[in-house]
C-alpha cells in the first residue's frame, strides 16, 4: 500500500512509497482504511525532532476512515463502520482515567514505541502510535471512534485532534467566562479552534495574534474581534484593557518566548493557557516573586483538557448547530503525492488545515 514515510528525524521531506504494509492486526485491534487526514503542526514537530518520535515513521494522527476488519475481542465495531482516529485513547483503568482525566492516560503513548508498519527495509513506526498518512493502518480498538453518517470524513479528521484541542482549551481548561477579554497567540488550525471556543463561551473581545497576514484575516472570519501582528500586540493590550492585560491568553505556538509574551499580557489574577506542544529543552521561566504577586493561573491544556469522547460529541453538536465552522478551516486539499507541498504551505502559514484525501 501507499504511505508517506520520513526516513530520518530532521529531514523536511516525506517520501511516498508503495511498498508499506500495516502490521500488528490481532486481538483487540482494528484495521482501518484511511479516507481523509489532516496535516497538524505536531506532525511537522515530530519530523524536526521537537516532539520525540522514533524513525523511520509515517506522520499523521488526525484521520478518519472506515473499519476494514476487527480482531478477536473487539466489541462495538464492525467492518464498514465510519470512524475517526483517536491518537490518545483512554484505557479506562489507570489512575488518570479513574479520576476522569482521560486526556492524561499514558496507555496510548506506550504504542508509539511499537512499529505498526513494515517495508522490505525493516520496521516503520506510526506517529503517536497511529500514522495516518497512509491508505491503511492497524490501531487498538480504542483508537477507532464511530462517527455519525452525516459527518464527512474530512470534518471528522479535524475533530480527531486540532478542533478538539482548541475548543477544549477554551471550554474545558480555561473555562472562558462570558463577557471576558481573550487573546490567542498563534492562529493556525488549533488557534482558530481556540478562537471559536472562546466565541462559543461568549467572550466579548477576542484578539488574534499572528505574524502571517492571511491567518489574521482568517481569524476575523472565525470570530476574532481584532487581529494583530506580534508587534501590535502591546498596543492592543493598552487599547482594549487599559494596559491591565487580558483575562485569558492562549499560547498556541509551543515556544517559551511566546509563552513569556502570553504571561506578560495576562492580567493579574488572569489565566494563561498553554496549548502549543513544544520541545523538552525549551524552558519557560517566571520568577518566584511575580509568580506569587501576580497570582496568574498557568494552565497547560493536553488534547483539550477533558474527556476526548465527550469533546468529540460536543464538537459535532456545535458543528451541526452552526455554532462553529469546520468546513472553512480546510483551506487546501491534496492527494498523498502532494504531501510535501502541503508541508511547505503549513510552514509558511499559507494554510490553516490541509486535508489529505486518500
Amino acid at each position: 500500500m501507499r504511505a508517506a514515510v520520513l526516513h530520518e528525524i530532521g529531514q523536511d521531506k516525506l517520501e511516498v512509497l508503495d511498498d508499506v504494509e500495516a502490521v500488528g492486526f490481532g486481538p483487540g485491534k482494528v484495521r482501518l482504511r484511511i479516507r481523509a487526514t489532516g496535516l497538524c503542526h505536531s506532525d511537522v514537530s515530530a519530523m524536526s525532532g521537537v516532539l520525540p518520535q522514533p524513525a523511520p515513521f509515517i506522520p499523521g494522527h488526525e484521520g478518519a476512515g472506515e473499519v476494514i476488519d476487527v480482531g478477536d475481542g473487539v466489541t462495538g465495531l464492525s467492518a464498514g463502520d465510519r470512524v475517526l482516529v483517536c491518537w490518545l485513547p483512554a484505557c479506562g483503568a489507570c489512575p488518570a482515567c479513574k479520576r476522569g482525566q482521560t486526556q492524561l492516560c499514558l496507555a496510548g503513548f506506550m504504542n508509539a514505541g511499537t512499529p505498526n508498519f513494515k517495508r522490505p527495509g525493516g520496521d516503520v513506526f506510526g506517529f503517536a502510535g497511529t500514522g495516518t498518512f497512509t491508505e491503511e493502518v492497524v490501531v487498538g480498538a480504542g483508537c477507532a471512534v464511530p462517527i455519525p453518517d452525516d459527518v464527512p470524513f474530512e470534518i471528522a479528521a479535524l475533530i480527531g485532534c486540532g478542533v478538539t484541542t482548541g475548543l477544549g482549551a477554551a471550554i474545558n481548561t480555561a473555562k472562558v467566562e462570558a463577557g471576558s477579554s481573550v487573546a490567542v497567540i498563534g492562529c493556525g488550525g488549533v488557534g482558530i479552534s481556540t478562537i471559536q471556543g472562546a466565541r462559543v463561551q461568549g467572550a466579548a473581545q477576542i484578539v488574534a495574534v499572528d505574524p502571517v497576514a492571511s491567518r489574521r484575516e482568517a481569524a476575523l472570519r472565525f470570530g476574532a474581534t481584532e487581529a494583530v501582528s506580534p508587534d501590535e500586540f502591546a498596543d492592543a493590550k493598552q487599547r482594549i484593557t487599559a494596559g491591565e492585560g487580558f483575562d485569558y491568553v492562549f499560547e498556541v505556538v509551543g515556544k517559551s518566548v511566546t509563552a513569556r509574551t502570553a504571561y506578560e499580557n495576562t492580567r493579574r489574577g488572569g489565566t494563561l493557557c498553554i496549548v502549543g506542544a513544544g520541545a523538552m529543552d525549551d524552558n519557560f521561566q517566571v520568577n518566584m516573586f511575580e509568580l506569587f504577586f501576580d497570582e496568574k493561573r498557568i494552565l497547560p491544556s493536553m488534547y483539550g483538557g477533558g474527556d476526548v469522547l465527550r469533546s468529540y460529541e460536543r464538537a459535532i453538536a456545535l458543528w451541526r448547530a452552526g455554532r462553529i465552522d469546520l468546513e472553512s478551516m480546510i483551506t487546501h486539499r491534496v492527494r498523498l503525492d502532494g504531501i510535501n507541498d502541503a508541508l511547505d504551505q503549513m510552514r509558511t502559514g499559507e494554510s490553516l488545515r490541509t486535508c489529505i484525501e486518500l
